[in-house]
């Protein structure tokens, strides 16, 4: 059974980096044709796509929010990492890790970790 665990700082100063890491255990991060993702949710409006990274090591980011994301990883821990630069309210979200398959299921997730952007 995979499992996915998030962790990070729950508050952020404005313009400040938020780096949340994910921590993936019964799976490794470099099986074949799977996607380690990004993903949150803003309070009151839907899931948002950030990112992945590949099993490959290729990282893929949402157009919107390229600019200010990074996603890399530490296979000698089993772990990937979410870096947000430049932050804002608007950051503010609960943030979930996931894994995604060929077929764009995700079909694991963390449990998500609440992060607020507020000085």
């Amino acid at each position: 059974q995979v499992q996915l665990q998030e962790s990070g700082p729950g508050l952020v100063k404005p313009s400040q980096t938020l780096s949340l890491t994910c921590t993936v255990s019964g799976g490794s991060i470099t099986t074949n044709n799977y996607y380690w993702s990004w993903i949150r949710q803003p309070p009151g409006k839907g899931l948002e796509w950030i990112g992945y990274i590949a099993y490959s090591g290729s990282a893929y980011y949402s157009p919107s929010l390229k600019s200010r994301t990074s996603i890399f990883r530490d296979t000698s821990k089993n772990q990937f990492t979410l870096q947000l630069s430049s932050v804002t309210p608007e950051d503010t979200a609960v943030y979930y890790c996931a894994r995604e398959n060929d077929y764009g299921f995700f079909n694991y997730w963390g449990q998500g970790t609440q992060v607020t952007v507020s000085s």
